[in-house]
């Protein structure tokens, strides 16, 4: 029922930017936790960032610092903007909604409900 669109992923340079988008139908967007997961070749999906519906944001320590979560919840989007992009961030970026009624921080993929189709990041060196 629900659908996620991601956009943004591309190739960058070792050091460059990147932002990247995920628009959600429908009209429940504002009372999801929505979070960025990562999945490299040969790796499982990886947690990278998580913002509750009260904005509050939660980060992986890989990322920290350099990553920023935020949403705009009249567009239904979700965004995460990526600066300082090292090789290893190179991977498959999915964006995801978690529809339960405690709208809190979630870092578990199992806990989401709706996944975008993911958009390729590739980091050169």
């Amino acid at each position: 029922q629900v659908q996620l669109v991601e956009s943004g992923g591309g190739l960058v340079q070792a050091g460059g930017s990147l932002r990247l988008s995920c628009v959600v139908s429908g009209r429940d967007f504002s009372s999801y936790t929505m979070g960025w997961f990562r999945q490299a070749p040969g790796k499982g999906r990886e947690f990278v960032a998580t913002i509750a519906r009260s904005g509050i944001t939660y980060y992986a320590g890989s990322v920290k610092g350099r990553f920023t979560i935020s949403r705009d919840n009249a567009k239904n989007t979700l965004y995460l903007q990526m600066n300082s992009l090292k090789p290893e961030d190179t991977a498959v970026y999915y964006c995801a909604a978690d529809d339960g009624p405690l709208g809190r921080l979630e870092v578990r993929p199992l806990e989401y409900d709706y996944w975008g189709q993911g958009t390729q990041v590739t980091v050169s060196s």
